[in-house]
């Protein structure tokens, strides 16, 4: 009896291990996404403008989505930013691989 408890507790553990590595794993991409666009943010910034010319979004775009080593891009990755007058709403979505669902972050940027 005192084998089956242990046996039933131990598989619980395993599937605690398991679903902490999944979280890990999305709070991972989360993060890279949060740097992402801020690294389009402040570009943004320097510039001192939310229109960026064509060749650093596509620039931009391409990372999001290479997932190559040290690349620092995202499963599946997407990234898209919309400029209305000195605002602009940069979103990337990704979908990491197992997940049901796509994941998506969004953030809003005001330049004075």
């Amino acid at each position: 009896m005192s084998i089956l408890i242990f046996s039933v507790g131990i598989l619980g553990l395993i599937g605690l291990q398991s679903r902490a590595i999944q979280l890990s794993g999305d709070a991972e991409d989360r993060n890279r996404a949060a740097l992402l666009a801020n690294e389009l943010i402040s570009e943004m910034w320097l510039r001192r403008t939310p229109s960026l010319p064509d060749d650093s979004k596509t620039a931009w775009q391409a990372k999001v989505a290479d997932m190559g080593p040290n690349k620092g891009g995202l499963p599946n990755g997407d990234g898209d930013y919309r400029v209305t007058g000195r605002q602009a709403d940069v979103t990337i979505t990704w979908q990491s691989p197992g997940a049901a669902a796509q994941s998506k972050l969004t953030t809003r940027v005001v330049l004075p």
